[in-house]
């Protein structure tokens, strides 16, 4: 790729895209912008970085803690996967405890890696994987624990929606233990709500921690973990630093991204475009049984299931070469640039590319 804008993209050899890769999700208001690149660019005029932490670092803070009133302290990284390994290490540090339960995906980082080669088989035992939406199976492995866990780190949407009673039985069960409850809200903040499931399934009480990032600054690099004010005095008894802590750019883009997501109902355009888009994919599959096994997701990040690998990839390649960059697992995401008419021409591209396939 050689440039993007709005929800399209330019290869080097000048071919357009339609995208619904998003930069991984990372991108919610639609690539460059305009306002988000204004406070960018005055950030880069400013100096980019400096010596100590800069005014936008407050400034950003309490603007979420006004729309995220869980959030009572919060510490900015630069990405998903620092940032979730911050929220651990702050709940190791004030349980005392070592044993983390996680459900969903949250990084490439050892803490969570469980098989992957190159992980310390001692650092792999002190990890283990939640079901999601289990209630029996999830208070089970809670219980069993007990006093030697330290966090339960939660996706709270993979796939499918959580159920009300999954996540009240995660409340309840970890403030039992004594453990910290820490919901990674990486992909759902700045998507299903500004606040993500919290906000969305207005939970309370509230998780201990919540971990923030991907489309809070529309692409720039900037994640963050906030919560108890407590637990994140935690950070002056442990290491979590940067470089870059004090770089301004991704600051200044949060911050502008933040009110065009509060000015625009950045939230509800991405519901209502992305519901046509799931509608969208369902009447696939009804037309093409055998090669679309199933739909997956919610509105604002969707996907298909295809009958095989080899379905899967024909339709990738084939959607791609008629301009469309559709992600073949989870997930799909729209964006403010994505209107219905690109949503039409979405389904005929795919409509198309499945019958030639």
């Amino acid at each position: 790729m050689v440039r993007a804008s709005g929800c399209r993209v330019w290869d080097s050899a000048g071919r357009e895209y339609v995208d619904y890769i998003m930069a991984l999700g990372a991108v919610a208001l639609g690539y460059g912008h305009p306002a988000v690149n204004r406070a960018a660019e005055r950030a880069i005029a400013a100096g980019v970085v400096g010596p100590l932490p800069p005014v936008a670092e407050a400034e950003l803070a309490d603007a979420l803690a006004a729309r995220m009133p869980w959030v009572e302290r919060v510490r900015f990284l630069k990405t998903g996967a620092e940032a979730v390994a911050a929220a651990v290490r702050l709940a190791r540090v004030a349980t005392g405890r070592e044993l983390v339960l996680g459900c969903g995906y949250h990084g490439w980082l050892d803490w969570c890696q469980g098989a992957t080669d190159g992980v310390p088989a001692g650092v792999r035992a002190l990890f283990a994987e939640l079901p999601f939406n289990d209630v029996a199976a999830a208070r089970q492995m809670i219980r069993d624990r007990g006093p030697r866990l330290a966090a339960v780190v939660i996706e709270p949407l993979v796939v499918t929606e959580p159920s009300r009673e999954w996540l009240e039985m995660l409340r309840v069960e970890t403030a039992r233990a004594g453990a910290v409850l820490v919901f990674d809200e990486i992909k759902t903040a700045f998507r299903l709500a500004i606040g993500g499931a919290v906000e969305r399934y207005t939970l309370r009480p509230t998780p201990d921690l919540v971990v923030l990032g991907k489309a809070m600054a529309n692409g720039f690099p900037l994640a963050a973990v906030g919560g108890r004010a407590d637990l994140m005095a935690a950070a002056s008894r442990t290491w979590i630093s940067s470089t870059l802590a004090t770089e301004g750019v991704a600051l200044a883009a949060a911050r502008a991204t933040l009110e065009v997501f509060t000015r625009e109902d950045v939230c509800g355009h991405l519901h209502r475009v992305g519901t046509k888009l799931l509608h969208g994919l369902h009447a696939l599959q009804t037309r093409h049984p055998a090669k679309i096994t199933g739909v997956a997701g919610v509105a604002e990040m969707c996907f298909l299931h295809y009958a095989s690998d080899a379905v899967s990839h024909a339709a990738a390649l084939g959607a791609a070469a008629r301009g469309l960059l559709f992600k073949r697992t989870a997930y799909n995401f729209v964006s403010l640039a994505h209107d219905e008419g690109t949503v039409d021409r979405t389904l005929d591209i795919l409509d198309a590319t499945l019958r030639a396939i």
